[in-house]
């Protein structure tokens, strides 16, 4: 561990990628911080999790929270608002008796090294708890504690985390989205090495070379938009939004982007503002600002093909992502309009209009009437296809629809193009012998496997005491597993569980919901697993 940090691997998580003057000075601070990390009786704890380029890469990591704090960049000051916001405490699991906000501190230190040991790596989640943690932290925080009065601002630095109050060009918004995820210290073990994994995969699998750059740029538009860090589970543009403050005047409007929907669309025509297109396997309609397209006066032909991508910003829609066309194509548009995948891409502008909730919690009630008064079902893997479509005909019977109602809610599928799907037959029992059926109220029916043993309940006749703990936690990390699901185990059972009344797992109780956000990241917020056919209104904006 000899080996000391060179200038390169300090850029590395810098927006930029020429030497300023403070970056000199930073980088021997994070040698003295590497020493502090290996130079000590705890140095051999860490060495088992990290090797040595890691071990750089976290003295860079660290050193860049001082830096931060320092040159005012307020991306650890977002951090700590929102968790106090959230939280009514600045920090997950340390004491927090001695803390300076805006200040360094070494909870804050704890912290990051938690953080970073389980985003870098995923093969062992280590708890927060390990002493040889907070031990390595005191150890750098003397070194920061020495530095803090002769430490510099980088003012540059902190130019690329700000944007002009009367902004209205939405991709230079978006660009403060893309450096914020993928260019920032605190995201960058995380959604930035995230995407490069992604990004390799790509192009060693791509077989079409010369559109490498396309399918690139692509993926990195649709990761910037839809991706959560595991920090509280936020989005791109809500961290943007709690960087520039609530006083901020666009700080609404970055929270407020759409989500990004990307998918087949037909070009109806234009006028001199906007590009008027048609999402296909949903007919919903769309204006395009022109703003956002410069080759407008190319698209002759009516019906003609488009895929792209299109995000709101501003009360305006704007182009976002590649653009490719293709003649009209029966055989797509038939495809599209049966796929339910590309109809739940415009299905957040529905539940916006549509009373889901109200539908949600009809299909609730009618859940519990069908599973004796029970929210959650244990049974084999392979009842678990019969039970929910026996649930669904209750359901379907329980609104009480007349024959006429009927033919009309299949007339307005019709004409909207949906025929339906083909059923498909699920072999559960490929991944283990028994399940479960539970009604989430977020989102609706949702099917869990090899997890029954973290339910002590009384219509569970499969729970076996002994494999308690590995189901619990499966049942917590998987972001297959909701986190609804989640909390009704440990609200209807912790008590029944020793994993919660003793050890690690009781500790985890206390800061349960950030662990489930950085868990399950992508999956914290359920959503309605509704979507709508044959609407009335179609037009949106």
């Amino acid at each position: 561990m000899e080996k000391r940090i060179y200038i390169k691997e300090w850029l590395e998580l810098k927006p930029y990628e020429k030497q300023t003057l403070t970056d000199s000075y930073y980088l021997k601070l994070c040698n003295a911080v590497k020493h502090a990390i290996t130079l000590n009786k705890q140095s051999f704890v860490i060495q088992m999790y990290l090797n040595e380029e890691d071990i750089n890469y976290l003295a860079c990591f660290l050193t860049s929270y001082l830096e931060d704090i320092l040159s005012e960049t307020n991306i650890w000051s977002s951090f700590v608002k929102t968790h106090q916001r959230l939280y009514k405490k600045q920090l997950p699991f340390y004491n927090l008796d001695e803390y300076y906000f805006e200040e360094i501190n070494h909870q804050d230190i704890s912290f990051l090294i938690w953080y970073f040991l389980n985003t870098v790596q995923e093969e062992k989640f280590i708890p927060p708890f390990n002493d040889f943690i907070v031990e390595i932290a005191e150890k750098v925080m003397d070194v920061f504690d020495e530095a803090w009065d002769s430490a510099p601002e980088n003012k540059y630095l902190k130019t690329f985390y700000q944007i002009d109050e009367n902004e209205e060009d939405f991709y230079i918004a978006r660009n403060l989205i893309d450096t914020v995820l993928f260019k920032s210290y605190l995201f960058h073990p995380d959604t930035l090495l995230k995407l490069k994994e992604q990004e390799l995969k790509i192009v060693e699998e791509s077989k079409e070379k010369e559109n490498i750059m396309m399918f690139l740029n692509e993926y990195r538009d649709s990761t910037l938009h839809k991706s959560h860090t595991r920090l509280l589970s936020y989005k791109g543009k809500e961290w943007a939004s709690g960087i520039l403050g609530n006083n901020h005047p666009l700080s609404k409007d970055f929270q407020n982007i759409s989500q990004r929907i990307s998918g087949y669309f037909l070009y109806k025509g234009q006028d001199d503002y906007d590009i008027f297109i048609e999402h296909i396997a949903s007919g919903k309609k769309f204006k395009l600002t022109k703003k956002s397209f410069d080759h407008s006066d190319r698209l002759k032909e009516v019906d003609i093909i488009l895929f792209m991508g299109i995000v709101l910003w501003k009360n305006e829609w704007w182009f976002s992502g590649v653009l490719f066309q293709q003649s009209f194509s029966p055989d797509l548009i038939i495809g599209e309009k049966k796929s339910f995948e590309s109809r739940m891409a415009v299905n957040f502008l529905d539940h916006k209009k549509q009373d889901t909730e109200d539908l949600l919690k009809k299909q609730f009630e009618a859940f519990k009437d069908f599973n004796i008064g029970s929210q959650i079902a244990f049974m084999p893997s392979e009842r678990i296809d019969d039970f929910v479509r026996n649930y669904t005909e209750y359901f379907n019977n329980s609104l009480n629809l007349s024959d006429k109602e009927i033919e009309k809610a299949k007339q307005r599928s019709r004409e909207d193009g949906f025929f339906g799907t083909e059923e498909e037959h699920n072999d559960y029992s490929e991944v283990s012998e028994t399940g479960l059926v539970f009604f989430n109220p977020k989102s609706g029916v949702e099917i869990a496997l090899a997890v029954n043993c973290a339910f002590p309940l009384p219509n569970n006749p499969f729970f076996e005491a002994e494999r308690s703990e590995d189901d619990i936690m499966i049942l917590l990390i998987s972001e297959e597993m909701s986190t609804e699901l989640a909390m009704y185990c440990i609200d209807n059972c912790k008590t029944r569980l020793p994993f919660f009344n003793e050890g690690v797992g009781k500790m985890y109780l206390e800061d349960i919901d950030f662990l489930l956000r950085f868990w399950k990241k992508n999956n914290y917020h359920s959503k309605p697993s509704v979507t709508y056919t044959g609407q009335v209104e179609k037009a949106s904006r």
